[in-house]
């Protein structure tokens, strides 16, 4: 795993292989930081990463100037590394160890960018309930916007607030909005 842009440009980072994760690819990573680059500027954001596993997604946004960034993952060992290698690079990086569907549920924070990761192996409903509870629970900001990554297996384009997806190898990324009133 590699940080592909800003100032870590180029770093490359080894996560324990014991860690139950399937990392975004570099490719499909530069795919989506292309689209989000034209969308957003980095400074100022506030950035949730959900399933964030090795927090290759959380250290991009880091890398690009990203000052407030929560990464959310149930197992341990990923929230462990995620807080070590942020406090090695110094990045503003806040791990929670917890289910996300809990913390979707419990969170009073809004976000510019909720970045989702989960299991491919998830069923096609476990999917939309993340896209249900982040607007449910109003938890993105004005202009703010939900990526879900997932297999071509998985189709979430059904969802009201679906806006796009894009595909990068065996990669999909939906993106969602809040509807316009």
């Amino acid at each position: 795993m590699r940080i592909i842009s800003g100032k870590y440009k180029g770093k490359r980072l080894v996560a324990p292989k014991k860690l139950p994760v399937r990392p975004t690819t570099d490719m499909a990573k530069e795919g989506l930081f292309n689209i989000l680059n034209n969308r957003f500027h980095f400074d100022g954001l506030k950035v949730l990463d959900l399933f964030s596993g090795t927090g290759n997604i959380s250290f991009e946004f880091a890398s690009r100037g990203v000052e407030d960034i929560t990464a959310v993952d149930s197992f341990p060992g990923c929230t462990y590394y995620i807080a070590k290698t942020a406090s090695e690079l110094r990045f503003s990086i806040s791990t929670v160890k917890a289910d996300v569907f809990k913390y979707l549920e419990r969170t009073p924070e809004k976000f510019d960018i909720i970045f989702a990761d989960p299991p491919y192996s998830f069923d096609q409903s476990q999917f939309l309930k993340i896209a249900d509870l982040v607007f449910e629970k109003g938890l993105l900001e004005e202009d703010g916007l939900l990526v879900v990554e997932h297999s071509d297996q998985t189709d979430l384009s059904n969802h009201p607030n679906f806006s796009e997806q894009r595909k990068y190898g065996g990669s999909i990324f939906s993106f969602f909005q809040k509807e316009d009133e």
